[in-house]
């Protein structure tokens, strides 16, 4: 049986491999059928050992009137971010993540705020890089909780990269910067001859232990 995009050639295998050449996917619209492949000049990524929570967020994290979840709502968090007036996220997309996460190859990172899903984002983990693909909120500070307890994670799971594609103003605010392609690369090879561990940190950790762990440099 044919898997997700096979009738264009691109399967999850692929996006894989993809991912391991420092390339990724996107659409034009969510309207779109074409899938078209990335590689940019300039690589954003969020240094871990230099992670910066800021001070309002950081009361705000230990107000604890949210709960953080893992995997158990990918498509919501996929649906959540694809929800905005233009989105890279078409259904081919759609489908491919879907069937990375089965594979147990793309998590996501849920907040929820009065029993609903308020925020969260998702991305795509091999070896001891972790590509964050997109982050949404419904809420205030849901998406900014959300990355907060990723970088957690992954700090606590021994991950060397975080790739954030691109670089906006809001994830400078967090310390993210810009480095050449060649830089890039040669990061990706490392972090992927690495072994790291996703769910090294428990899903219920407190925000103090998880502030702690952002707080840590190397």
């Amino acid at each position: 049986m044919p898997g997700p995009s096979d009738r264009d050639g691109v399967t999850p295998e692929l996006l894989l491999q993809a991912y391991a050449a420092g390339v990724f996917p996107m659409a034009q619209s969510a309207g779109s059928t074409r899938i078209y492949w990335v590689d940019p000049r300039w690589r954003g990524i969020l240094p871990l050992a230099r992670f910066h929570v800021p001070r309002s967020l950081r009361r705000r994290a230990r107000r604890g009137d949210f709960s953080i979840t893992v995997d158990r709502d990918f498509a919501g968090v996929l649906d959540g971010c694809a929800d905005r007036p233009e989105t890279w996220i078409n259904p081919r997309i759609r489908e491919l993540y879907l069937a990375l996460h089965r594979m147990g190859c793309a998590h996501s990172i849920e907040v929820r705020m009065d029993g609903e899903l308020a925020g969260g984002l998702y991305g795509v983990r091999m070896g001891a890089a972790f590509f964050g693909e997109s982050m949404f909120s419904r809420r205030t500070d849901a998406s900014k909780l959300a990355l907060v307890w990723l970088v957690a994670r992954l700090r606590a799971g021994g991950f060397r990269l975080l790739d954030t594609q691109f670089v906006t103003d809001h994830l400078r605010r967090f310390g993210a910067i810009e480095i050449p392609r060649a830089r890039y690369l040669t990061l990706l090879d490392e972090a992927l001859s690495c072994a790291a561990d996703f769910h090294a940190l428990p899903e219920d950790a407190s925000s103090e232990l998880v502030l702690q762990l952002t707080s840590q440099t190397s």
